[in-house]
């Protein structure tokens, strides 16, 4: 068995937190437990670091926690919160000297075309960054030789996601919808991660009380919501009227896991 270590890159919303303009208590609190950039997470197995997500804020990210190499980038899906900052990989490439693994499904592929398609021009400039993209779809598959990836697939609103399964923890974000086929992959986590927007309904997200409803189909050991609105209060408050079991989850947490 293998041991990794999952740190929240980011924990909040496409907005952030705080919101540009926003003067509610939540955006005005300086607790740094309140500070949430855009979704995202670092995984470390063995020697090698993966990333789920580059947001807006991948670069902040990268340096807060002093990120000095990079072996692969995961798409969950193709929305400007998750892919924006897939232009700065240009410094790993240039530090390790070599193209970036992305591993992304069909419409992200498209995606990544139509936003960066200078990455993509036959005729290439110096500076721009190196990809390799790595099709992958609804089935496991390996990071390294002894470590798997199994997804999730969830619906956003209409919009296909992968969320990620990696032995005893399972990272979904941007959920509205989780089919039985695809819950039962997740049931036997000990650790979930899962998105819960804040108290109300909404289109295309989790709000607390589908969360808390997934969370207690899976019964995991232990529960951490992320993809945080700024509506949904500040971080203390928020953890006081959770469940047993159930925690908020911040920017820079780490959670051991194991594969």
């Amino acid at each position: 068995m293998g041991k990794g270590i999952l740190t929240v890159l980011g924990s909040g919303t496409s907005q952030g937190v705080p919101v540009i303009a926003c003067k509610c208590d939540t955006c005005k609190s300086s607790h740094f437990k309140d500070k949430r950039t855009r979704s995202s997470v670092l995984i470390q197995v063995e020697d090698q670091q993966f990333v789920i997500d580059t947001g807006p804020d991948f670069r902040q990210q990268m340096l807060r926690e002093q990120v000095e190499f990079l072996n692969g980038v995961i798409f969950t899906h193709e929305h400007k919160d998750h892919v924006a900052g897939l232009d700065d990989i240009r410094a790993f490439n240039h530090k390790q000297n070599e193209a970036m693994k992305v591993y992304a499904t069909n419409p992200v592929r498209d995606a990544l075309h139509r936003e960066y398609h200078y990455i993509f021009s036959e005729v290439y400039y110096p500076g721009t960054p190196k990809i390799l993209i790595q099709d992958i779809d609804n089935t496991p598959f390996k990071l390294t030789p002894t470590f798997e990836l199994t997804p999730i697939s969830v619906l956003h609103y209409k919009m296909p996601v992968l969320g990620y399964r990696m032995g005893d923890l399972t990272y979904i974000t941007d959920a509205k919808t989780i089919s039985e086929s695809e819950t039962n992959k997740v049931k036997g986590s000990k650790i979930l991660i899962v998105n819960a927007l804040h108290f109300f309904p909404h289109i295309s997200h989790f709000n607390l009380e589908e969360a808390l409803t997934f969370i207690e189909i899976i019964k995991p050991e232990v529960a951490y919501l992320t993809h945080i609105s700024h509506l949904f209060g500040k971080h203390k408050d928020i953890e006081k009227l959770l469940p047993k079991g159930v925690r908020v989850a911040h920017d820079g947490l780490k959670l051991n896991f194991n594969y």
